[in-house]
C-alpha cells in the first residue's frame, strides 16, 4: 500500500494532525477508531453511494486499517468528526489520495461521510473547510478535488459551498464490491481558496 500511496500522491510540504473548529474536534483516524465508526457505518445511508448498503464489522476494520496506513505513510488523511459538546462521533471528513480512480492521479480529494442523524447542520462544510485550510496551508497543495457521484446532489452541494467547481464527469469502473459509478470531478485551487478566505 505504501508504494501505491506514495506514487499516487502529489508532493506535500508538511503534515496534519488534530484540529479543532467552532463545533467539532477532528482527530486522525487510527486503529482505535473502529469502535467509534462502526455504528455510523452500520447505517445504509452512509454508504449508499457507491455501495447501496451499510458496512459490516470486517469492512469497517479494513477501512480503518487503510486510513491508519494513509496517515502513517503520507502524514495526512481522514479525521474522525467529533461533536465537541456531546463527544459523539459523527463520521469522518478529510483528505485522501483517490487510488480507486487512476485517471485523476496524482491528486488529493476532500471527502466526507456523516451520520444521517446530523445531516443538514453544516458539519461537512465546517470540517471540509478545515481540511482545505490544511491542504493549502501545511501541506502546500496547489489543488484539491472532490469526487461526488453524479446522482448524489447533496454531496455536490457541499463541494460547491466549499468553493469547488465542476470540471468534468468520469466513470469509475466496476469493482468486486460495486458497479460502475459516474463521478463529478470538482476542483479548487489554492489561489481560489485564498481569495475566498484571505485570513487563512
Amino acid at each position: 500500500m505504501e508504494i501505491s500511496l506514495r506514487s499516487s500522491a502529489p508532493v506535500v510540504t508538511g503534515r496534519l494532525g488534530r484540529v479543532v473548529t467552532d463545533r467539532l474536534e477532528l482527530q486522525p483516524i487510527d486503529e482505535k477508531s473502529v469502535t467509534a465508526l462502526a455504528p455510523v457505518f452500520a447505517k445504509p445511508e452512509v454508504w449508499k453511494y457507491p455501495y447501496g448498503r451499510a458496512f459490516g464489522a470486517a469492512e469497517t476494520e479494513e477501512f480503518v486499517a487503510s486510513q491508519t496506513e494513509h496517515w502513517n505513510v503520507l502524514g495526512f488523511g481522514l479525521w474522525l468528526v467529533i461533536d465537541r459538546h456531546s463527544s459523539r462521533t459523527l463520521g469522518y471528513v478529510g483528505l485522501a489520495v483517490p487510488t480507486f480512480l487512476p485517471q485523476v492521479l496524482p491528486a488529493v480529494e476532500v471527502g466526507w461521510r456523516l451520520d444521517p442523524d446530523v445531516w443538514g447542520n453544516g458539519y461537512a462544510t465546517e470540517a471540509g473547510a478545515a481540511a482545505l485550510d490544511g491542504a493549502f496551508g501545511a501541506l502546500g497543495l496547489p489543488q484539491v478535488i472532490s469526487l461526488p457521484q453524479v446522482d448524489n446532489p447533496a454531496s455536490v452541494r457541499v463541494a460547491e459551498r466549499l468553493g469547488m467547481h465542476a470540471s468534468h464527469t468520469i466513470l469509475a469502473p466496476e469493482t468486486q464490491s460495486r458497479g460502475p459509478v459516474e463521478i463529478v470531478v470538482m476542483e479548487l485551487t489554492s489561489d481560489q481558496w485564498l481569495s475566498r478566505n484571505p485570513g487563512t
